[in-house]
């Protein structure tokens, strides 16, 4: 462990992503308690799922609760179990932590009096994940040319567990009028895709850990939604949407995956005994939400009139420069096509005369967590950490409202 070294923690509403500041990639864990009706009497915390024999009829535990860390005790023994998966001394090593977007400041009290009380810290700095990434973006480690071209400003698309946050920064700091939050996320579309397979096929409503794999493994953002539910209605193979997904057995197959519909797979695990769900218009249906959550009821707008509605509420001087520095990150990122839908969306809203660039990071999850390693290596970060005789000599309160300052 190096002596410089932070322990940066960006404690997401699904997966925690953890590690010191000078290892090359954090590790990814479920922040959360799984029970499997396999093994009744045992408890997986985050990524003990992997010794799960049988992760059928799978449920959570979840800490947070519409994006805000509500059930303490399940956070804490996820917090326990950290330094079985990166042996850290939180006395000696100061801590980076992600708390959501607005958080409450009870919710921010009990964050830190937990920290300092039950782990001991000697130094803890709060931030949100999407500050992080704006931090990652805005400081491209390179050339000194490099270092000259570095953007002033930027927008940040978070797309998480429970929400999405479309948030404008110039110059660094948050452009706070103008932050936009739609109420669709990974937990929303795991549910609706659940809902389809269960009325049109086989109820998987208590399956919500392999309805999610499915989810990962088959889902692609549409860039013609029209033309593409027009060959969703044929007939195979001239539909080339449809695909076949088995289902893990937990015998020969953990994790399902696609096959064409005639059983083709590339793989040697055919055969007619495999439980399987047909996905046509579904792989690209359930992405669709984050452009049109109005499908589902949510009367709110979409992700490319969001951003737009956002940069528009900023300073006019600033607009040609956040059209230039969209970046998309967090786990929805992941699904095929998001950047260039996106940037088509967002192209065909905003004025003529401005560029349109969106990026989507190579692991858009573990981005925010790398923003943290560069930030925890900067000059301001042991301004803005909180010792630990500040915590006892002025109490939580007192910090909170010099951290919001």
């Amino acid at each position: 462990m190096g002596d410089n070294s932070a322990f940066v923690l960006d404690n997401g509403a699904f997966y925690a992503k953890l590690g010191l500041s000078d290892a090359p990639e954090p590790k990814t864990i479920l922040n959360c308690i799984t029970k499997a009706k396999s093994e009744r009497r045992r408890p997986f915390i985050g990524n003990q799922i992997e010794e799960c024999r049988d992760a059928s009829g799978l449920f959570y535990i979840l800490c947070f609760q519409r994006g805000y860390l509500v059930n303490w005790d399940v956070q804490k023994t996820v917090w326990d179990y950290l330094p079985d998966c990166c042996p850290v001394q939180f006395s000696e090593t100061p801590l980076l932590i992600t708390e959501p977007l607005f958080n409450f400041g009870s919710i921010q009290e009990a964050m830190l009096e937990i920290l300092y009380e039950e782990y001991d810290c000697d130094a803890v700095c709060k931030s949100t994940a999407i500050d992080l990434a704006a931090f990652n973006y805005t400081h491209t480690t390179g050339t000194s040319a490099d270092e000259r071209k570095r953007p002033l400003a930027c927008v940040v698309v978070e797309m998480g567990f429970s929400f999405t946050h479309i948030v404008p920064f110039v110059k660094g700091n948050k452009v706070k009028e103008a932050i936009r939050r739609i109420d669709v996320g990974g937990k929303v579309l795991t549910n609706h895709l659940k809902e389809i397979i269960s009325y049109r096929q086989l109820n998987v409503m208590d399956e919500s850990y392999v309805i999610n794999q499915v989810k990962e493994d088959s889902c692609f953002v549409s860039q013609n939604f029209n033309e593409d539910m027009r060959i969703a209605r044929k007939r195979f193979p001239d539909n080339t949407i449809v695909r076949e997904y088995v289902l893990p057995d937990y015998t020969q197959i953990r994790r399902g995956f696609l096959r064409n519909p005639n059983g083709s797979t590339g793989s040697s695990d055919g055969g007619d005994e495999l439980q399987t769900v047909r996905l046509c218009n579904e792989r690209f249906v359930i992405p669709e939400m984050l452009f049109h959550p109005s499908d589902v009821g949510i009367q709110q707008m979409g992700v490319p009139e969001a951003i737009v509605d956002a940069i528009n509420l900023c300073p006019e001087e600033t607009r040609p420069h956040l059209f230039a520095n969209i970046v998309v990150c967090g786990g929805c990122a992941l699904f095929p096509g998001m950047q260039s839908r996106v940037e088509r969306d967002v192209r065909a809203l905003a004025p003529d005369d401005y560029d349109v660039n969106v990026t989507v990071p190579d692991n858009p999850i573990t981005y925010a967590w790398h923003g943290g390693k560069k930030y925890s290596q900067s000059l301001s970060f042991l301004k803005s950490c909180m010792s630990r005789n500040q915590y006892e000599e002025y109490g939580t309160k007192h910090l909170v409202e010099k951290y919001e300052s």
